[in-house]
């Protein structure tokens, strides 16, 4: 199946691409799309991520207080050492 790139300058860097890389145009074009397919996938990752990292951090901040002490009255004693 062939491709026919009808914009003159996305034509150009294309070409340029492959003269560069050593590429045919087609195999330039080819591992263009792979890394930018690539880092969509890799940032939709990273979102998905970043809200399972938001709903533990709500389920957390919902559990009761089991301790009332401040983490300083946790962690050190009366002479400011670790405990």
């Amino acid at each position: 199946m062939s491709m026919n790139i009808k914009n003159e300058e996305t034509h150009r860097r294309a070409k340029e691409l492959a003269r560069l890389a050593g590429e045919t145009m087609a195999d330039a074009v080819d591992v263009a799309i792979m890394e930018r397919l690539e880092r969509f996938r890799k940032r939709r990752n990273v979102k998905g991520l970043a809200d399972r990292l938001c709903d533990i951090g709500k389920h957390c901040a919902s559990l009761p207080v089991l301790d009332r002490r401040s983490p300083e009255e946790m962690l050190y004693d009366d002479q400011g050492l670790p405990k």
